[in-house]
């Protein structure tokens, strides 16, 4: 299975008794939606719903930090996906939400893949949809070891000084050069020092499928960025640093890590430095 799935691959692979599906949508605070109740009105039939919200450790200092080995078995073992199943996920979110759980479950040592173009995709093609909540047995689930590279905020105060990795931020622009300010309380306006601005959206198609390789290194290219040295990508908190990472695999690019905490970290803490204005 590709890392990238189409809606008719999913299609003609529904009901295989090693695939299972996984709604892994979730919205900013001030999208007004929720995500559990859309789920359940409508949803890929046989999918189940991730919770994506609320898949974080909450004992970190990292806010909505990745979930930790123990917490992420669990999540899996109640959701039913036995142990080597191969995951597909999707979400119907501005976000583009799936690229996170891809991240999170890829980090546990699961066969994962994101469908293009997502729900959305899905239903614009005239596609089976059921609703109500999916029943599922618990099953036991062990993490195993995956992939993903993770920086924290130490690495990235390392990396001020270093230089050693370009820091590409995935949000708005005008979030970025902080000409608008932060949907959350006490967080600073800007961004990380030197850093560059790649917006999520500048990998994706208008019907949410991801760009082809050639049109993804274009955008990170347009915007300054060399894609022969290594690339640490952030965010607001950590969702959208996940769709530029997993653009920049299907663009053959590898040396890549996602700063977890992100601006919803680096933002408030008031000893580190921020920068405003577009990118240097």
């Amino acid at each position: 299975m590709e890392n990238l799935v189409s809606t008719q691959w999913l299609a003609d692979n529904l009901g295989s008794p090693d695939l299972v599906v996984l709604d892994a949508s979730a919205h900013l605070p001030d999208a007004g939606r929720d995500a559990a109740a859309e789920f359940a009105a409508a949803h890929i039939p046989g999918a189940r719903y991730l919770g994506l919200g609320t898949f974080f450790d909450p004992d970190s200092p990292v806010p909505a930090a990745l979930p930790t080995p123990k917490q992420f078995a669990q999540k899996m073992g109640a959701l039913g996906v036995p142990q080597g199943a191969r995951v597909v996920v999707y979400d119907d979110s501005y976000v583009k939400t799936a690229a996170r759980a891809w991240f999170i479950l890829r980090q546990n040592g699961v066969q994962v893949a994101i469908l293009d173009g997502g729900l959305g995709k899905w239903k614009a093609e005239g596609r089976a949809l059921e609703s109500g909540e999916t029943p599922v047995a618990a099953v036991p689930f062990s993490a195993g070891p995956g992939t993903g590279t993770v920086r924290f905020k130490a690495d990235m105060v390392a990396n001020l000084t270093s230089k050693a990795e370009q820091v590409v931020d995935a949000r708005g622009a005008r979030r970025f050069t902080g000409e608008e300010g932060d949907f959350r309380p006490n967080v600073a306006d800007g961004h990380i020092p030197g850093s560059k601005n790649v917006v999520f959206d500048q990998v994706m198609n208008a019907d949410g499928t991801y760009k082809s390789p050639d049109e993804i290194r274009a955008a990170f290219a347009a915007q300054g960025v060399d894609l022969g040295q290594p690339v640490v990508t952030t965010c607001g908190g950590g969702v959208t640093a996940a769709v530029l990472l997993f653009a920049l695999e299907l663009a053959g690019k590898y040396d890549v890590a996602l700063y977890d905490g992100s601006w919803s970290e680096w933002g408030t803490d008031p000893d580190l430095p921020k920068e405003t204005g577009p990118a240097r």
